[in-house]
């Protein structure tokens, strides 16, 4: 039994903090909260018998909203991402990496939630039912309004441009 939950560590480890880290928007919080979600699942890992990565996703998700709900309100997350020493410049992956923390930690909770097991752990719409415990047409409208949401984000000058192209567009179809 230790053996099978040491390679299931070591296989997800990286992932599992991964997710939790897009949950949290904080390196140190999703160790943390990864760590909390392994200790429950060795102490359940004897019960686990078909899919140990739904139930340990579910711990760390359920871990996440549980820490979220206690947490006090006055510290604020910081919307820099942490960077690591690397010798290689990677100046566009950082880049990246805050434009898509801005905007997964703008959503949210539960629509931010789908959207990282979805889109990031690839499960299906059905895994991510099963994992936070509700129904299909729940994800499947949680996930719409996530994507709704990011897309009227778009930035000012995006939205003068596709206005002026629809209105163009329609001054073009009423004149023939």
């Amino acid at each position: 039994m230790d053996d099978d939950f040491d390679s299931f560590v070591v296989q997800r480890y990286d992932r599992l903090r991964g997710s939790a880290f897009l949950l949290t928007g904080d390196l140190a919080t999703a160790e943390d909260i990864v760590q909390t979600a392994l200790a429950k699942a060795w102490a359940a890992w004897g019960r686990i018998n078909t899919n140990p990565d739904s139930y340990v996703y579910r711990i760390v998700v359920n871990t996440h909203i549980s820490w979220w709900r206690r947490k006090w309100r006055n510290e604020l997350p910081s919307p820099e991402v942490p960077e690591y020493p690397d010798p290689h410049d990677f100046t566009i992956e950082v880049v990246q990496r805050q434009a898509l923390l801005a905007a997964v930690g703008g959503l949210p909770r539960r629509q931010r939630v789908i959207v990282v097991l979805h889109y990031f752990e690839q499960l299906t719409l059905i895994q991510c039912a099963e994992v936070l415990g509700c129904s299909l047409g729940t994800v499947k409208t949680q996930l719409g309004r996530a994507l709704k949401r990011r897309s009227s984000r778009t930035s000012p000058r995006r939205r003068r441009l596709s206005s002026a192209t629809r209105t163009r567009g329609m001054n073009a179809s009423r004149s023939r």
